[in-house]
């Protein structure tokens, strides 16, 4: 029975682990579930699940669900999400809590020796070096839970890794990816939410309108494979059909297509190296398919640019673009900005950051010889968050 922590269980990746726990019940046990504010959701879950070990971010929150839910162990804190991630009974860790917030619990989760069963983007684009040098030194498998990357996963199963050529990851394009480029200043959150293929989280799914979350996906690339940026390319795949290629050097194209379906590749993560029957709907390939693949209008969402110069100029400037984006997407979301004021607000926290003289306040500065710590890391979404904040007051 493989014990599972979910870092982020009433989320939509959290439930969907679940529904995919639900499913296996002979091969998967819940653990120890997490959240951060929705407790009612939470209640449910463990009345469902049963699990051993429960971490609330809100102590006055985890006091209430304690007294009505009887649960076994109850934390809070950071300190609390990562005693549930460590537990020595914990065979493998989903890692769903979005922006910054399951860096820290995943970082102490790959000390502890866990496999990671990895959702978030943030955590590798604000510090996939530190990750992935932390799973390298502790024999941790990092497993990619979103489809592309999944799909890339799947791709080079088997193949020589200098025989690769490029790797391509697609996207949906959003919901405004055939709007006129004059109207988007002019879209509320509620049609940026409406994404034509993908059930995803709040969060996600604005930076799918932006194309940020594809931009995220080619930071994710680079260090979970070990490619190049110049390799990694995007391309713009409205039917979400194909979720990610690989390219060899001969020529040849692989894909991995599917449903979209999220539980899949969480079911892939959590079976790993098996493979299981699945009980979710397959993809019928006998319908008529369009499959159409088309560059990317970087001009008309500039965020995708903006990581693409994240991750080339390096140092601490990744971890600036996510907490840009974060700080920019909850504001959007609040609607107190438009939504061409999301890569604005990150491309001039960008700019500020880049211009920085030194580490002690910003981080370590771009070309700077210091090397990236978890330290400078913190430093700069630290510095980032309140410089970004104080412009949104300032007007």
């Amino acid at each position: 029975m493989k014990q599972i922590a979910i870092l982020g269980s009433t989320g939509s990746v959290g439930t969907q682990t679940l529904e995919v726990i639900a499913a296996f019940p002979d091969r998967y046990a819940a653990h120890s579930l997490t959240a951060h504010s929705r407790v009612d959701l939470l209640e449910r879950q463990i009345a469902r699940f049963g699990p051993r070990m429960i971490a609330v971010h809100d102590a006055e929150r985890a006091a209430a669900l304690a007294r009505g839910a009887g649960a076994p162990s109850i934390h809070t804190g950071v300190e609390g999400l990562i005693e549930a991630v460590t537990h020595p009974d914990v065979d493998l860790v989903i890692s769903a809590l979005p922006g910054s917030a399951g860096l820290v619990p995943t970082l102490r989760a790959i000390e502890a020796g866990k496999t990671i069963g990895l959702a978030n983007k943030e955590i590798l684009v604000m510090a996939g070096e530190i990750v992935m040098a932390a799973a390298r030194r502790h024999g941790v498998e990092i497993l990619p839970v979103d489809s592309e990357h999944c799909a890339v996963h799947q791709c080079l199963s088997g193949q020589d890794p200098d025989r690769v050529e490029r790797v391509v990851l697609t996207a949906s394009g959003g919901p405004f990816r055939d709007s006129d480029p004059d109207e988007l200043s002019r879209m509320s959150s509620k049609e940026a939410l409406n994404h034509p293929t993908w059930n995803m989280g709040r969060k996600v799914t604005i930076d799918s309108a932006t194309l940020m979350n594809k931009g995220f996906e080619v930071i994710e690339a680079h260090w979970l494979f070990g490619l190049p940026v110049s390799k990694i390319d995007v391309v713009i795949h409205p039917q979400s059909i194909i979720h990610s290629m690989v390219e060899m050097v001969d020529g040849s194209l692989l894909a991995q297509m599917g449903p979209t379906d999220m539980r899949i590749p969480i079911q892939y993560a959590l079976s790993y190296p098996e493979r299981l029957e699945t009980p979710w709907p397959r993809f019928d390939i006998t319908r008529h398919w369009s499959l159409t693949l088309d560059p990317p209008n970087v001009a008309m969402f500039p965020c995708l640019g903006l990581a693409y110069d994240a991750i080339r100029r390096g140092s601490t400037l990744p971890a600036v673009l996510s907490t840009a984006d974060e700080v920019a997407v909850e504001a959007f979301l609040q609607q107190r900005i438009g939504f061409n004021d999301i890569p604005r607000i990150i491309a001039d926290a960008m700019d500020r950051h880049g211009a920085a003289p030194g580490s002690d306040r910003h981080g370590a500065a771009p070309g700077s010889a210091a090397p990236v710590t978890l330290e400078s890391i913190v430093a700069a979404d630290r510095w980032t968050r309140t410089y970004c904040r104080e412009k949104l007051i300032a007007g």
